[in-house]
């Protein structure tokens, strides 16, 4: 999977607007996946199977996050289950991220939590596995447990890595949220001297900061706070 389709995925599951998406472009999106293999006569046999599969998981798809946006999650989450187990191409992966997703709206924290790990634990496309870490490590930021945050998200901070600076801002809250003001520091100046930050990132960054400074927390120099 590129890294045009993992940037997809990241921004309208954060965003809530993968509907619009999936309506707009269908399959396309997130590209051609062969899920079970016919014995077919001829070619354009092949293509049209292929096409006719996928666009069927879209319209699942489509339908189980209406069922979710509108309220009904029983029956969204039942539907979103039978994407999983029987889509086509990458529409079971979208799926499970739903589902989690879905699972924290209605206050399911450790039940999301638990869905995001499965899905890290056992998803094939290391971006995805690692997006959905980072899921729950946000997810966790209010239990105030740097060590459970750092378990799954401490190896994407090296240099380089585009979910680096997510990660440590998620590591930084939690630190804040335990009260460990220093270590929140820490994190968010690695965020602030790193020139490659989103410019809403390095926006929240700063708020961070300055409510530190406001508790007379000065922070020290960042260069080992991926470390």
């Amino acid at each position: 999977m590129s890294d045009e389709i993992f940037n997809e995925v990241n921004e309208d599951l954060r965003n809530e607007r993968m509907r619009k998406l999936w309506r707009q472009f269908g399959p396309w999106v997130i590209g051609a996946a062969v899920v079970i293999v016919l014995v077919v006569a001829g070619n354009e046999a092949w293509r049209w199977w292929q096409t006719s599969q996928q666009n069927n998981s879209a319209e699942q798809f489509v339908a189980a996050l209406d069922l979710v946006e509108e309220g009904n999650y029983e029956e969204g989450i039942a539907a979103l289950n039978e994407v999983e187990a029987s889509g086509a191409g990458n529409y079971p992966a979208l799926a499970s991220f739903r589902e989690a997703a879905a699972l924290a709206q209605q206050g399911k924290i450790d039940e999301a939590v638990a869905a995001y790990d499965g899905i890290a634990n056992t998803q094939g496309d290391q971006r995805l596995r690692e997006l959905a870490a980072l899921f729950a490590a946000y997810l966790l930021v209010d239990g105030g447990d740097p060590l459970a945050v750092t378990q799954r998200v401490g190896d994407l901070q090296v240099d380089g890595h585009p979910l680096r600076n997510a990660a440590r801002e998620a590591i930084g809250l939690t630190y804040y949220q335990a009260g460990e003001f220093e270590q929140a520091r820490t994190q968010f100046d690695a965020v602030a001297n790193d020139p490659a930050a989103p410019r809403n990132l390095a926006q929240r960054i700063g708020l961070y900061v300055a409510q530190l400074e406001s508790q007379g927390i000065t922070g020290t120099d960042a260069a080992g706070a991926s470390e």
